[in-house]
Parts: C-alpha cells; structure tokens; sequence
C-alpha cells in the first residue's frame, strides 16, 4: 500500500513546503526565504543630498522596489515585508507598538505592492509619506518596539523558512538620541531575533557629520561570525549605485549545489560547499491554465501496459537492452548499481603548474568551493592553508570530482582565487577555488582543415592594427540578453497597467558608427591589401540562373518501399539499426504496424514483433 501511495503522490512538491537546491549528502534547504525592510521614516532621512541629489528615503524606496520586482521574477514564492518606524501613525498587528506602521505584511511579492512602493519615490512620495504615515516629523523614535513588531512578523507565519533575513535602512548613528534605556531594549530585541536564526544587516546611508556604527549598531546588527557572508561594512551608502551593490549581496542567495568532502590524504578530509557562479538565464516555462477557473493545472504521469491496458506500478517498469539480437531486462537495483562509480565526494590526484591549464580546458562553466566549517571542525583553517599555498606557488589541483550518487566522475582543476575588496571596502571576489572542469582525451581532437591561402606579412601587421583600435576591456555582466530583458519589461507594463513597456538598450549591437570613427582609413587600407582590384566585398552575388527548360532544381528521389524479404535479410544480419528514421516509419505504414513511439529503437522493435507473429 505505501508503493501505491508513493506512487499516486503528486509530481509537484505542495505549496507549504519547497525544496531547495540538490545536496550531496543528507543535508537538504527547505523552505522559503523571508525578507523584513525596516526603514527609519525620521525627518532626516527625507534631506535631499547636494545638486538635487535624491534623499535617502528615496534611493530606500527604489532599492524596495528593486528587490520586489526581482524576486517576482527570480523567486516569487519567497516572503517580503516592509515595515515603517518613527512615523506618527501607527499599524501593526494588534497595534501594540506606537510610531510602528506595517505598510506590508510578509507576504509574496506582487503587482500591487511594487505599485504602492513606486508610489512612495520621488517628491509626491514624500507627500504621500507625510500625509499617509505621518513621515518627517518629530515622531518618538523606538527601534526596539520595531524590533519587536519585525520579531512578530515571523511568528505569525506558519510556512517553514529556510533564511530569515532584517534590513535596516537609517542615516542616524544614535536613533534614540543617548537614551539608556531604549538602547538597552532595542539591543535585547535585536539578540532575541538572532537567536531565532533572523540575520540583521544595516544599510546605513550617509548624513552630515558621517555615520558611527560603534555607538550603537555594531551591537545591534549580525556580524561575520554569525554569517557566511559580507560582515557589518563601516562607510555608509552615499550613492544609490553603492546602496543596491550592498543590499543585492545580501540578499541573493547563496545556496550551495553540494556539501561534500574533499579528501587530501586518508583520514584528512575537508567539508566544503559547491557553489554555481554562472548560471544561463532561460524565459520561465510556460503555465497551463484550467480554462474555466484559470488556475494552474497539476500534471501526473502514469505508465500503461501496451497490449491489455491496465495501470503498471514503478515495481513492475523495467528496463531492458538490445544486445546480439537478444533483450537484456534489468532491475532498477541493477542500473543504479551500474551507474554508481563511487560516493560522492573530491579526491586529490595531484599538482599542476598554473601553465599546463589552457584556454581550451574549460568545456562548461566552472564551480566555486568554499569551506563547510559546520560540517567537519577545523576545514575553514585547512582549506585557508591550502588555498594560501597554491596561491603562493602558481599550481592548481587535480581532482576527481563525482557531485552526487549515480553521477560519472569528472576531473576537474581547483585554480586558487584570493580576496578582492574594494574601497568601501565591499568584498568583490571571495576567497576560495574555482573547479574547472577538465576534458577527457575523447573531447579533444584534431581537425582536417581545408587547404587556404595564408595572410602575408603585411596583412597580419594592418589586422594588428585594426584589433588594436577596436579592443575594450570585456565585462561579462555589461552585455544582457535584450530578448529577455524586453520578455520581462513586458510582463511588468502587462501587471503594473503600464502604457508601454520601458525601452531597453541592446548592447550585443557592435556601435559601427564608433568603430568607423576609431578605425578611420585603416579598414580601407586592409581591403586593398586583401582584396583584389575592383572588388566589393559588400555588393550581393549575382543570383543563380534558372536552367531554360524550367526544370529547377533537382528531381526528388522516388520513394522506395521496403520489401519484406528485405526486411527479414536485415534483421537475420543485424543491420537493420542502419535504416533511417523515415524508411523504419514508411516500413510500419507499409506492413501496419502500431507502434508507441517514435525513437528509432521502438520502431526496430515493432517491426521485428511483427515479423516474428507472421511466422509463427
């Protein structure tokens, strides 16, 4: 009875509980991701910056909004909440916090709430602000009371959460002004949210006389050693560029593909995680839709047996192999017990000096490992040491990499990347190893090129020339899909009832008008060089003449039918797997046969059943 159970479960995972990324081992994320935005409404945060530079509140709405709109795109099931505190209005759940206003419950992201948030930008949203919430004025200020507001925001939630996560957005080192006493609350909060796995980060915004987080927020917020992640930044956001960089590394997420161990030697293994850092970006999958209720439509497959009909259970689906005329059935036990070469896991092989990776061994995108110190004590110092010296010393490692069971093992190179900060200072490239993956000896061959005039002298040095005026530096995130980008600008014109999708800048386009510019006389120069006198390489070939009888192009070959003599000649020999696709189908419209599917091999089949019924 649980086989039938298991069975009949729906194919797609129920609403209140999503899984996460793969693992290697047992340890699985599940749940949703949680997002609280508590923004300090005081009156200092509505101070425009110089030039007419936008306020802080300002930039904190359009960061907002920012989120919002990327997680309706990326992870619309995660759960978001933005939250007001030192306004004059209250509203929270039960209003027991004064100067508190919940402007979203956590909740899914939506159309209608990117709309209110959009609201809230530029002048009029100051406006709307003062008049709504009672924002920019003398307001009592209690960040504990938010704290507590925030802390019953994720109790009242009965969905698993997998990271909980609080974004304080202020400009006022002192937000309760020396007071003692709410100091001590709001630091009381603020360990109690911790404690219950919620991770507070401050995005503080720059104010006249600078920001000080050591009086009061370097004892409020989460530091590195609670975190795997970016620790409490000391310079505050002046800019709306720096405030999103900060808030889009905190907020993305950083699950890992796989936590395995990586073996250097028996007995001394090291737990590190899998991390992907290039993914392609795809359209999402279509949805079906009930016609009549217009909700999403839930598929389930089921296996049938092809000649009586009745409902098969996954005990009683084989698979079977075509070898020497005979089918081979195996078990389900048996192919996972073929497929299975080793646990899964990295094993060190050996060094390589950083010149022995080429360009050409990189045949997928890379991994990214970095140490699991929860899992195996002691491997972030391990992993720094090993890491540290192979920095040192230009080599790479050599492992056997195999990421989860039943996968085939690949080799792959652990090149050594060492921190990069900026100057805010902002981590831009973390420390750890990038697997590359390296190709088998089948992967690399050589090839017959055709015969070709080669380039003289002078050709190669004018293509120097050309390369070296229109060379740029390449940035792998400066150039967007525009097909995409223009899929979601519509999706967002379509939901917020906008009159037209935003333009967008294709940037894959070469600028040929720069290029000319850049290049002047030397592209001309190159065509006289290479091409013969008189000839435009731009002007359309001459089209083809068509013969005078009208003929056309060639005749289609006549369609020829399979003998069953024929037929009988190749499956005796073994050669029938040499018809194609066409000639098997017409053979089975021919003879009338039924068959079940389209594959080359289920059309073999069908035919050689067939056949063999005839004989018998």
């Amino acid at each position: 009875m649980a086989e039938w159970n298991a069975y009949y479960h729906n194919e797609e995972e129920d609403e209140d509980q999503e899984e996460g990324e793969e693992s290697g081992g047992d340890f699985k994320f599940t749940g949703r991701d949680s997002l609280v935005f508590l923004v300090d409404a005081s009156k200092e945060m509505f101070i425009k910056g110089e030039n007419d530079e936008p306020s802080n509140f300002d930039m904190t709405m359009q960061c907002v909004r920012s989120v919002y709109t990327s997680k309706i795109i990326s992870n619309h099931r995660d759960l978001v909440a933005l939250v007001f505190y030192g306004v004059e209005q209250s509203k929270n759940p039960r209003n027991s916090f004064k100067h508190v206003y919940v402007y979203h419950d956590l909740d899914e992201p939506g159309a209608k709430r990117v709309q209110d948030v959009e609201a809230l930008r530029g002048d009029k949203g100051a406006r709307l602000a003062e008049e709504t919430l009672g924002c920019g004025g003398e307001a009592e200020t209690s960040l504990g009371d938010a704290l507590w507001c925030c802390s019953n925001l994720y109790s009242d939630i009965k969905l698993r959460l997998s990271h909980k996560r609080l974004m304080l957005f202020t400009c006022r080192d002192q937000p309760h002004a020396g007071d003692s006493a709410r100091d001590r609350q709001a630091r009381t909060k603020a360990g109690d949210l911790k404690e219950t796995g919620v991770v507070i980060d401050l995005m503080h915004l720059t104010r006249p006389g600078g920001f000080d987080v050591s009086l009061f927020f370097r004892d409020v917020v989460s530091h590195q050693d609670d975190e795997d992640e970016l620790g409490l930044q000391l310079e505050p956001s002046r800019k709306l560029e720096d405030l999103q960089k900060r808030v889009q590394a905190k907020e993305q997420k950083k699950r890992t593909l796989a936590r395995l161990s990586l073996c250097l030697a028996e007995g001394m293994n090291v737990a590190v995680g899998v991390y992907a850092t290039a993914v392609t970006t795809r359209k999402p999958p279509p949805v079906r839709l009930n016609r009549e209720t217009n909700e999403a439509v839930r598929s389930k497959t089921r296996t049938f047996h092809t000649q009586t009909g009745s409902l098969l259970l996954p005990s009683e689906v084989k698979k079977a192999q075509m070898y020497g005329e005979k089918q081979i059935v195996m078990e389900k036990d048996e192919v996972d017990s073929m497929k299975k070469f080793e646990d899964p896991g990295l094993h060190l092989i050996g060094f390589k000096p950083m010149d022995k990776l080429k360009l050409h061994h990189h045949i997928r995108p890379s991994v990214f490992l970095y140490p699991e110190e929860e899992q195996i004590t002691g491997s972030a110092c391990l992993f720094n040491a090993l890491l540290k010296r192979c920095s040192e010393r230009q080599v790479f490692a050599v492992c056997r990499y195999i990421p989860r069971r039943n996968h085939p093992p690949r080799f792959v190179a652990l090149v050594p990347q060492v921190e990069v900060l900026d100057q805010g200072p902002i981590q831009i490239t973390p420390p750890g190893f990038n697997a590359i993956f390296i190709p088998f000896a089948d992967d690399i061959r050589t090839l017959d090129l055709p015969p070709c005039p080669g380039a003289n002298s002078l050709q190669v040095q004018k293509m120097k020339e050309i390369v070296s005026k229109i060379r740029f530096k390449y940035k792998s995130d400066s150039f967007e899909n525009p097909v995409i980008q223009q899929h979601f600008r519509n999706l967002e014109a379509l939901a917020l009832d906008m009159m037209a999708p935003e333009n967008i800048e294709d940037f894959i386009m070469p600028k040929v008008e720069q290029m000319d510019r850049r290049l002047g006389p030397l592209a001309q120069e190159f065509r006289d060089l290479v091409y013969p006198a008189g000839y435009d390489p731009d002007s359309k070939p001459a089209s083809k003449r068509k013969p005078a009888d009208g003929g056309g192009g060639a005749d289609k070959k006549p369609k020829v039918e399979l003998q069953e003599a024929d037929l009988r000649h190749h499956i005796e020999h073994g050669t029938i797997g040499k018809l194609t696709v066409p000639v098997l189908k017409d053979a089975c419209k021919q003879f009338g046969v039924r068959t079940t599917g389209t594959k080359k091999q289920e059309l073999i089949d069908a035919l050689k059943i067939e056949l063999f019924l005839k004989c018998v």
